[in-house]
């Protein structure tokens, strides 16, 4: 599959999971957290029941950056995690899979905060 094809697929995929978010935003009573972790919880439940692995292997970056992504992230690196070192591997497996991306937000939220001066919305 050539580069550009490999794009519009991401972008739709990527597009119909943010198309989800906004419908919940307009259309329901629900806060963003609750959507935010509502997005995180249904990655990992879509992954425990095989349905995100092959979404993620047709859509790449469409299907793994968004929140639904840090879900299946969490959920693939708890399966890795249990069968290398069992049970202990449900605790250390999910962060040591998304230190990466939890690590980034960490730092780079630093850095805006060095740069930005946050105000109320008046």
């Amino acid at each position: 599959m050539d580069l550009f094809l490999q794009c519009v697929i991401a972008f739709f995929v990527g597009g119909a999971i943010c198309l989800i978010g906004q419908i919940l935003i307009d259309f329901t009573n629900l806060t963003p957290a609750r959507i935010l972790v509502s997005f995180v919880v249904a990655g990992v439940v879509l992954t425990a029941i095989g349905l995100y692995e092959p979404l993620v292997r047709f859509a790449g970056a469409g299907a793994t950056v968004p929140l639904t992504g840090f879900g299946y992230s969490l959920a693939t690196g708890v399966k890795d995690a249990i069968h290398q070192y069992g049970f202990m591997g449900i605790f250390a497996g999910g962060l040591t899979a998304a230190a990466a991306g939890i690590t980034a937000s960490v730092v780079f939220g630093y850095l805006m905060s060095l740069f930005v001066k946050p105000g109320d919305k008046t």
